[in-house]
């Protein structure tokens, strides 16, 4: 099978093409695994931190990608809930040991042996891909392959992220950066919360416009201030200076969620500033999103469909995985980065 692989840890500054192709052999299926065909696998921007070494990979190389779509090509022996031909999806999470305190309680996603897709185990940068039958999900029929690939991480831990904000209808939410993940979320709230304000702040005027489009009720450049205080914000940017003007722009009480899996270390010092009176005081919160769980995954594909909510996609093919790659590290983004391989 053809693939992309990574071999080694790079500088995305330096060295524009961190993935190389490679044909592999077509993985077999365990007892409880299906084999995919892929036909879609999203770009995301935790490939970025995997590459940087920020969340490093358990082995090289590495096949990246963890927003896989493609149809079950064969089943192992003891596979009872798909079939040969059915359209399935894999998710970040790729495994979880499934017997400890957080995994019994649905928390499975802060399992200390959570293993994930296209990090700890061979991921969607591919032609096939193996995995176990519990961690694929259907995909409603509504959604192309290119639409529905974004929706199993950039969705799915949008909405993770949006509950753990507690927003409640008519309050006002920030979000911070505009990329995949934050333009689901716009269109999620205008559907499930019709009389909350969602004010977008963003770096490039090409992303602030584009949240209009969508029904912001405002965008901004990423140091300037909303119309009024905000109730709760979703950070999904890379940077450290957003913690502190988030927190400028919250109201007492408000809560800051971070959908962020590492920040990038070279505007730490911003953190210096952070003033307890000015930034943190009035019982303000920070909270960070871990991962996801199976149930986020298949709650939001589930009400994805329901609304529905369609991605706005770019598409690239395998062999230009280094491209969309390079246009996500440069944030030339309108939407969601797919890989589709029969482009």
């Amino acid at each position: 099978m053809k693939a992309m692989i990574l071999s080694n840890l790079c500088n995305l500054d330096q060295e524009h093409k961190p993935l190389r192709p490679a044909d592999l052999p077509v993985p077999e299926p365990g007892n409880k695994e299906i084999l995919i065909k892929i036909s879609a696998c999203g770009v995301c921007h935790t490939e970025l931190d995997e590459i940087e070494g920020r969340t490093p990979p358990a082995r090289f190389p590495i096949i990246p990608g963890h927003q896989i779509i493609g149809r079950v090509d064969q089943t192992g022996q003891h596979v009872t809930k798909f079939k040969t031909g059915d359209r399935v999806g894999v998710a970040w999470i790729y495994s979880s040991c499934g017997r400890c305190r957080f995994c019994l309680q649905d928390n499975e996603n802060l399992c200390g042996d959570f293993k994930a897709t296209g990090r700890d185990a061979d991921g969607g940068y591919a032609e096939y891909v193996k995995v176990a039958e519990d961690f694929a999900y259907k995909v409603p029929e509504i959604f192309s392959d290119s639409e529905a690939a974004p929706l199993l991480c950039a969705g799915a831990i949008g909405y993770r992220s949006l509950r753990l904000t507690g927003l409640i209808d008519g309050e006002a939410l920030g979000l911070t950066g505009f990329g995949a993940s934050a333009h689901i979320v716009l269109k999620t709230v205008k559907y499930r919360y019709p009389d909350a304000k969602v004010y977008v702040f963003a770096r490039g005027m090409e992303e602030r416009c584009f949240a209009l489009e969508l029904g912001a009720d405002w965008a901004g450049g990423m140091k300037d201030a909303p119309p009024e205080k905000l109730d709760c914000i979703i950070d999904t940017t890379p940077a450290w200076f957003p913690i502190i003007k988030g927190l400028e722009n919250l109201k007492s009480g408000g809560r800051l969620v971070i959908n962020a899996i590492r920040k990038e270390a070279a505007d730490r010092e911003w953190l210096t500033g952070l003033d307890y009176p000015g930034h943190l005081w009035m019982e303000k919160e920070i909270k960070s999103v871990a991962n996801i769980t199976r149930s986020d995954v298949i709650e939001f594909l589930d009400i994805a469909s329901r609304i529905p909510v369609i991605p706005e996609v770019q598409e690239f093919g395998l062999a230009d995985a280094n491209l969309a790659l390079m246009e996500l590290k440069q944030r030339k983004i309108r939407g969601a980065k797919v890989l589709v391989m029969d482009k």
